[in-house]
């Protein structure tokens, strides 16, 4: 990370701020229900299912304010720490990160939500890290603006890797390799 990230305190403020600004847009009861429908795409084999007992209806609504909190965060980053995107990809755990990418998914809602609120959503699949650990930057600057985080879905990188290792090998075992990239289902003979 940059030494010129801006104090989490500050940003845990202004996070804290345009997340309150997106909940009271007019078109939030649109965008959360356009996220939530995303459900039936979310198919990641590496994303939401290190959360222990998986869930999509328990899980998608908390999971979409864990969302909010990540891209406020972000958002805030980017507006303080003069609009560098490299600065702006703050650690995020793998769960909440694909969230992200159900609200991201919902391009001209979210776009206008944020040029009434005034902010910038920074999201760029290349840059992402997911190496997210409980006092590293994105955790003081959470825990700042909201306490604690859930750590149901707020997973360590170390914990997050070692249940991918998990889903991995049962993963292989069903005839999928490569966390789903690839199987070995012949459509043909089933």
């Amino acid at each position: 990370m940059s030494s010129t990230l801006p104090a989490p305190e500050r940003v845990a403020e202004r996070a804290k701020e345009i997340m309150s600004a997106i909940e009271a847009d007019p078109e939030f009861s649109a965008f959360t229900a356009a996220a939530l429908k995303y459900d039936e795409a979310w198919t990641c084999f590496t994303g939401f299912p290190v959360i222990a007992n998986w869930d999509l209806d328990a899980d998608k609504r908390p999971l979409l304010t864990e969302g909010l909190r990540a891209l406020s965060l972000k958002a805030a980053v980017y507006e303080m720490g003069g609009q560098d995107e490299d600065m702006t990809e703050i650690p995020v755990a793998v769960p909440v990160d694909e969230m992200m990418h159900a609200m991201i998914a919902q391009p001209q809602l979210l776009d206008r939500i944020a040029k009434r609120v005034g902010v910038s959503v920074i999201h760029q699949t290349d840059k992402e890290h997911h190496d997210y650990n409980a006092g590293d930057f994105t955790h003081t600057a959470y825990v700042a603006a909201w306490g604690e985080p859930n750590e149901r879905y707020w997973v360590g990188h170390p914990e997050a890797q070692r249940r991918l290792n998990i889903l991995d090998a049962k993963y292989e075992a069903a005839g999928f390799r490569r966390s789903g990239k690839a199987h070995s289902i012949d459509f043909a003979a089933a």
